[in-house]
């Protein structure tokens, strides 16, 4: 059988795929609307099991070849099964009310707010006249006004009077769900503070890496000045919380911002760092090279080194999934395989996977391993070109130039889905910026680390300061370039998938499952240039109205929910602020949009249930977004603050047979990580208003 037969060769390199469709099942899950109870994940169990077994049956039969598929599925469900038992593991109460009050707690984690603040996460909280079982196990709270009085290291213990919620959902039907994200980081509560917090105890011996993460980042920052120290902190501590959002938005704008995020180029350069310099060391000592393989000695003492700069850098995501992956690649030198090669990547990956299913969805685990995979693809295939012709000099000028466009291409789709921008000029940014990363600071870094204990790192740190500031100078000149940023529309839901997948299989497969990858590729790309934004869009207040003109989006506020104002107009690709976007709707007062097949109104402010019986007549559909009333005006659709508790932001599409209205309710389903979210909109409101156009409940 030729089928069988093309599927036998594919046998030796199951573990290729165990990763891409143990991934499929865990997108699988994160799609569903509504969680599988008892008797589903029963149904799914068993599914898996018994595929598997039917696999493995048919992999010992004469058409070995046709058990790959059954396989394929079991490992699918098993991936529905790893994600439903990790939502259940990460389980902690959320805050399903509105909170105003003391909040004690220990600080973990400390950073900084995309409003500047200093923001801080905290553990063991106690919170006034709520029951402990109610109280969620982390809660995040960004500082705000005049706080003299706290100068918070990790395991402090504070108190500070705080305005606390829960997580929010999406800001619009199908965005990005920062509630789901809360739920697999034990987040429950977050808010903010304009009262000073104050410390209660000294910090707790029980954190040490935590306490010496800080001191740490407090040295080197006292070591080198200004914004250099601050970066500095960030890739040996990843301290954030000095990096000026200047300094920040010049890292975005010339795609050099992945230099301050502790992952896999910092982690690789740490890690090679220190197995080259312990092989080269050994080697250089007489008589021990050829007693000994010294290949196996530096891997280990590498490996020591990279779950050191794990824990230092406090165990993020991406440092943890980056040490997962040269983990791997250690380990292959140790038992003698080949480190760099696609079944490292993939062992690295379904590690990842069994242990943090949750990050398939997230931005990093995606461009890493794009990144990763199109590099060791395309440097395997370049292992047989001929290139003595080159001069010395010009190799590892090639290899930087190449590795820079081969991550860059592969992380592109994903980059501007995710943040919906383009650095027009990041190539050359990472030409001269990555080798002085990599020849220069991390290598003084590690070098800073070794002098440490007999007072000697000012001179490490001395020398890493000069490139650390020739990064930021082409950071900062590249970004001021005519044209470095491209501002893109947020892709349709099918386009990211059909990319991965398609770039999957042209590494992965042979042949025409290379021209099938090509396909599925080229078909993501251009379904992306069809993307349509909708045309109005509704917060969960009802206080905010983006509404598509000519110009671009046009709001009706210029200040106030601005995180919903910033990803509406990020989604749509347009570079504007919400001061501009209100601009083109220069009408005071309450808004009114004649639509084609419909008229919407906004009553809003004060004095806003005066003016409603005015606002109703010739309008579709009034948005109330004041307290919501007992009593309407009759013959009037109003969309009040208690319906909208239920669906969530709305958005308005354009379609054949008139508007067509998308509640973010319908989209997000009813999963764990939203039921507090449905517990109090159903409290709020127990029966939804009946609209005609609108299905409101969940």
């Amino acid at each position: 059988m030729a089928i069988s037969d093309r599927l036998e060769e594919l046998r030796g390199r199951l573990i290729l795929f165990a990763p891409v469709f143990l991934g499929i099942g865990i997108g699988v899950y994160f799609l569903l609307r509504a969680e599988p109870d008892l008797t589903g994940w029963a149904v799914i169990g068993s599914g898996a099991v018994l595929t598997a077994g039917l696999g493995w049956w048919i992999g010992r039969s004469a058409l070995a070849g046709f058990g790959l598929p059954f396989l394929a599925l079991a490992a699918v469900l098993a991936g529905l099964l790893i994600a439903g038992a990790r939502t259940a593991y990460v389980a902690a109460p959320v805050l399903d009310f509105r909170y105003y009050g003391p909040v004690e707690g220990r600080v973990i984690i400390i950073d900084r707010s995309q409003s500047d603040a200093v923001r801080l996460t905290l553990d063991r909280v106690r919170l006034d006249d709520v029951a402990p079982w109610k109280v969620p196990r982390r809660v995040r709270v960004s500082l705000h006004g005049s706080q003299g009085y706290l100068d918070p290291v990790p395991g402090m213990r504070i108190a500070v009077t705080a305005h606390l919620s829960g997580p929010e959902g999406p800001v619009e039907p199908g965005g990005f769900d920062f509630r789901r994200m809360s739920w697999f980081r034990g987040i429950g509560a977050v808010g903010y503070a304009r009262k000073p917090a104050l410390p209660l105890a000294r910090p707790e011996a029980a954190l040490p890496i935590h306490r010496l993460r800080a001191a740490i980042s407090e040295a080197v920052q006292a070591e080198i000045p200004g914004e250099a120290g601050a970066f500095a902190a960030a890739i040996t501590t990843g301290d954030r919380s000095a990096m000026g959002r200047e300094t920040l938005e010049a890292l975005r704008a010339s795609n050099l911002a992945h230099l301050l995020a502790i992952s896999g180029l910092h982690m690789g350069l740490l890690v090679g760092f220190v197995f080259g310099s312990v092989r080269l060391g050994l080697v250089m000592i007489p008589g021990v090279g050829p007693s000994m393989d010294v290949r196996r000695i530096a891997a280990v003492v590498a490996l020591v080194a990279g779950a050191f700069y794990l824990a230092l850098s406090g165990g993020a995501v991406s440092t943890s999934r980056a040490f997962v992956m040269v983990a791997v690649m250690l380990v292959a030198i140790l038992v003698g395989r080949r480190a760099l090669t696609l079944r490292a990547v993939a062992v690295a990956a379904l590690i990842l996977l069994l242990i943090k299913p949750e990050t398939l969805v997230e931005a990093g685990f995606q461009m890493s391993f794009a990144a990763t995979t199109a590099l060791v693809f395309v440097f395997g295939a370049f292992r047989h070109v001929e290139t003595r012709r080159l001069p010395g000099w010009a190799k590892p000028i090639l290899a930087v130039v190449l590795s820079s466009l081969v991550a860059g291409l592969a992380t592109a789709p994903f980059s501007a889905a995710i943040f919906n921008r383009v650095a027009h000029y990041g190539l050359i940014a990472n030409v001269v910026s990555v080798p002085v990363m990599g020849a220069l600071v991390m290598p003084l870094a590690v070098l800073a680390a070794l002098l440490s204990p007999v007072g000697l790192s000012w001179i490490a740190l001395d020398l890493m300061r000069w490139p650390i500031e020739w990064i930021l100078w082409v950071a900062k000149r590249v970004a001021a370039l005519d044209g470095a940023v491209g501002h893109v529309v947020a892709p349709p839901a099918a386009v990211m998938p059909l990319v991965a997948l398609g770039g999957l299989a042209i590494v992965l497969l042979q042949g025409g499952g290379r021209g099938a990858g090509v396909l599925a590729v080229v078909a993501g790309l251009g379904l992306w240039t069809q993307a349509e934004r909708p045309r109005v869009l509704i917060s969960s207040s009802g206080g905010l109205i983006g509404v598509m003109t000519p110009e671009g989006r046009a709001l009706t506020k210029p200040r106030g929910e601005g995180f919903a104002a910033r990803t509406w107009l990020e989604n749509d690709g347009d570079p504007a602020d919400q001061e501009a976007a209100a601009a083109r709707h220069p009408e005071g007062g309450d808004a009114r949009f004649a639509l084609p097949g419909l008229v919407l109104a906004q009553v809003a402010g004060r004095g806003a249930a005066d003016r409603l019986a005015d606002a109703c007549p010739g309008a579709d559909l009034v948005v109330f977004s004041a307290k919501p009333l007992e009593r309407y005006p009759a013959g009037c659709s109003v969309l009040d603050r208690n319906m909208l508790a239920r669906t969530g932001p709305i958005a308005i599409h354009d379609g054949p047979d008139g508007p067509r209205f998308v509640a973010t309710a319908e989209t997000t389903g009813l999963r764990p990580w939203s039921a507090a979210f449905t517990k109090k909109a159903r409290r709020v409101a127990p029966v939804a208003p009946e609209l005609p156009f609108l299905v409101a409940d969940q």
